[in-house]
C-alpha cells in the first residue's frame, strides 16, 4: 500500500521528507497515465498534485480511501472540489507560498510587453540599428488594471506603486469600503468593463469558474485601447484565446504575454500559433527555485499534519 503518491514534480527532499513516516510513490509522469495514477492511489490516504493531473470523475471515484489532497500551488479546477467536500476529503492549496515569484512575473512581463525590446536581437546582429522602432513605453504613469484582488494581485500592486503605475482593480467579492483597497494603493475601484476600456496593462488574477470562463472574450478585447497589453498568469480559459489571437492579428491589441492556456500543454496547430506581439511560457509565472522550495514546504507539512490530524499512521 502505498500511504502517498505525488503525480508531478516535487523536490526530492520533500518526497524523502515525508518517506520518513510514510511510504511514498513519487513519480512525475503518472500525470500523463491517470488510470495507473488511480490504480496506485486506490487505497491510500493521500496523493500530491500540481494543476495538471486531473482528480475527478474515474481517477477520483478509484480512490477509495483518500482523505487528503495536497496541491503543489493555489488553483483547484483541476479538483471536483464538490465530490472531495461530498466524500469528506480535504484540499490543501500551497497558499501564499509562489505569491512573489508570480507577482515578479508579472512585472517583468509589463516591461517586456511595454519595450518589447527582445525583437532586436537578430538585427542588432546582423548590423542593424533599430532605435527608432524600439521608441516605445515606460511603465511610470500608466494604468494597471487588476481582474481580481487576491494576495497575488495585491503584490503585483505593491510592486506596480513602486513603479510609479496607477492601479485600477476589480473583484466582486471585495466591499467597496473594503481597507485592502487603499492598503496597496489602488487608486479607482471599477467595474470590470471601465477597467478593461481604460487600462494600459491589464493583469488576471481570477480563478477558472462557469463565471470567469473566457471573461475576457471578443468583445471585451476589442473595447480595449489598441496599444493595451493583456497578461495572464491565472488560468486558462479565462481569456477566449481566439478573440485575443484575432486581436492581435488585427492590431486591435497591443501585446499578450500568456502563461496559462486552455489546453496545456499546447498543441500543433494552436489558434495562438503565428500570432504577432503574444510571448508564451509554459505555466512557469509560479515556478522559481526560491518559490518551489516554499510550495513544497507547505505542501509537507500541510499533508503531514492533516494525516496526524487524523489519526493515520505511516504504513511503513
Amino acid at each position: 500500500m502505498n500511504d502517498i503518491v505525488v503525480s508531478e514534480f516535487v523536490d526530492q527532499w520533500a518526497v524523502d521528507d515525508l518517506a520518513r513516516d510514510y511510504s511514498v510513490h513519487y513519480d512525475p509522469k503518472l500525470v500523463d497515465n491517470l488510470e495507473e495514477l488511480a490504480r496506485l492511489a486506490s487505497d491510500s490516504p493521500a496523493i500530491i498534485v500540481r494543476n495538471r493531473t486531473q482528480v475527478r470523475g474515474a481517477v477520483l471515484a478509484a480512490m477509495k480511501n483518500l482523505k487528503v489532497i495536497g496541491r503543489l500551488g493555489v488553483g483547484l479546477d483541476n479538483i471536483d472540489m464538490d465530490e472531495c467536500a461530498r466524500r469528506g476529503i480535504q484540499v490543501f492549496p500551497a497558499t501564499g507560498a509562489n505569491t512573489v515569484s508570480v507577482a515578479e512575473y508579472v512585472i517583468a512581463a509589463i516591461f517586456v510587453g511595454l519595450r518589447d525590446v527582445w525583437k532586436a536581437n537578430d538585427a542588432v546582429l546582423a548590423g542593424k540599428w533599430p532605435r527608432n522602432d524600439l521608441m516605445l513605453g515606460e511603465a511610470m504613469g500608466k494604468r494597471l488594471g487588476l481582474v481580481g484582488f487576491g494576495g497575488i494581485a495585491r503584490a503585483v500592486a505593491t510592486r506596480a506603486k513602486a513603479l510609479a503605475m496607477e492601479i485600477v482593480a476589480y473583484d466582486p467579492m471585495l466591499k467597496p469600503d473594503d481597507p485592502a483597497w487603499a492598503q496597496y494603493g489602488v487608486a479607482r475601484v471599477a467595474d470590470i468593463d471601465t477597467l478593461c476600456a481604460s487600462s494600459d496593462v491589464v493583469s488576471l488574477h481570477v480563478p477558472l469558474t462557469p463565471q470567469t470562463r473566457n471573461l475576457l472574450d471578443a468583445k471585451r478585447l476589442a473595447a480595449m485601447k489598441p496599444t493595451a497589453l493583456v497578461i495572464n498568469t491565472a488560468r486558462g480559459g479565462i481569456i477566449d484565446e481566439a478573440a485575443l489571437a484575432a486581436a492581435l492579428k488585427s492590431g486591435a491589441l497591443g501585446g499578450a504575454l500568456l502563461d496559462v492556456f486552455d489546453q496545456e500543454p499546447l498543441k500543433a496547430g494552436s489558434v495562438l500559433e503565428g500570432v504577432p506581439r503574444l510571448w508564451l511560457t509554459p505555466h512557469i509565472a509560479g515556478v522559481t527555485a526560491e518559490g518551489n522550495v516554499r510550495v513544497s514546504s507547505v505542501t509537507v507539512a500541510n499533508v503531514r499534519g492533516a494525516l496526524q490530524k487524523l489519526g493515520i499512521k505511516g504504513s511503513k
